[in-house]
């Protein structure tokens, strides 16, 4: 009888040391993903890059979470710390509203389009989703990190050089908007598929064809990033791959980074900082296409 009471008591104590360690290991990961992205809300309020390019990356690479979780998670977490962002920058008077209303127009329904192919790849039952947004999203990372790293060794490196300016962009004639509408699509398409280039790659194409300074291109980013991710998240929902105990503690993290960011914008240097960003990049990148 004894006996029996002694390996009652242990299997209790045992069971209960194994849901404390759980729970002690839910926690941690739970802070560590706060923490992590309390440092990409930062990046995100300083240069308007790499929210949805790091975040979804380090779900996959370090927290194990599978693609298309990781994807639609990030897509709804980066919502509300862009709005945030965009709210903060619209306070500074650090946007173009014009820029904004017009690559919205474009990209929304862009967006939409690419959560539909996804929805289409899904539930059509011959394709693994996660293998195929891997492999999206590493070519995406690299895309974005060729073309922006390129532009930005060009003006350290070869300040004076005269390369052929792109046509700026009048949103005032019918061609300008035409072409923003167009861009906007294209980009946005791509941001429903895999997430990434909400900020990287608008904010090339702001530079190439808007000509706004530096703290205004960060905040017209962002605000149209805000926008746009606002419909591409409900579109993720529909799909039924949002995981919000991933969502909260990012929200927890980059939110309060965003505001910390957005507020010394104007005062810190960009260009090592983007070096250090798109290095980053190129290395979650060459990682997502190993997995």
């Amino acid at each position: 009888m004894l006996l029996c009471f002694s390996n009652h008591q242990n299997y209790r104590l045992v069971g209960f040391l194994r849901l404390n360690t759980q729970f002690l290991g839910i926690t941690l990961n739970y802070l560590l993903l706060s923490f992590l992205s309390f440092f990409v809300g930062i990046i995100v309020g300083l240069t308007g890059v790499g929210g949805a390019s790091l975040i979804t990356p380090m779900l996959i690479c370090v927290f194990q979470v599978p693609a298309s979780i990781a994807v639609s998670s990030d897509v709804v977490a980066a919502t509300f710390m862009k709005v945030v962002g965009g709210f903060k920058h619209w306070q500074q008077q650090t946007l173009d509203l014009q820029v904004v209303k017009w690559l919205a127009l474009g990209s929304v329904p862009g967006s939409l389009g690419g959560v539909w192919i996804l929805r289409c790849i899904k539930y059509s039952g011959n394709q693994n989703l996660d293998c195929i947004l891997l492999r999206c999203l590493g070519v995406a990372i690299a895309l974005v990190v060729v073309l922006a790293m390129t532009q930005l060794l060009l003006k350290i490196f070869l300040p004076n050089l005269n390369l052929p300016q792109p046509p700026e962009w009048d949103l005032n004639t019918n061609s300008g908007r035409i072409f923003t509408v167009s861009a906007g699509a294209i980009l946005g398409c791509i941001v429903g598929i895999t997430s990434v280039s909400s900020g990287s790659m608008f904010a090339l194409l702001l530079i190439a064809f808007f000509r706004l300074d530096s703290s205004k291109m960060v905040g017209t980013d962002i605000s149209q990033a805000a926008i746009l991710l606002m419909f591409t998240s409900l579109g993720h929902l529909s799909l039924g791959t949002v995981d919000w105990s991933l969502v909260l503690p990012i929200w927890l993290g980059s939110v309060p980074g965003v505001l910390v960011g957005a507020k010394f914008c104007q005062i810190m240097p960009q260009r090592p900082l983007k070096l250090v960003i798109y290095g980053m990049l190129a290395m979650a990148s060459w990682k997502l296409y190993q997995v």
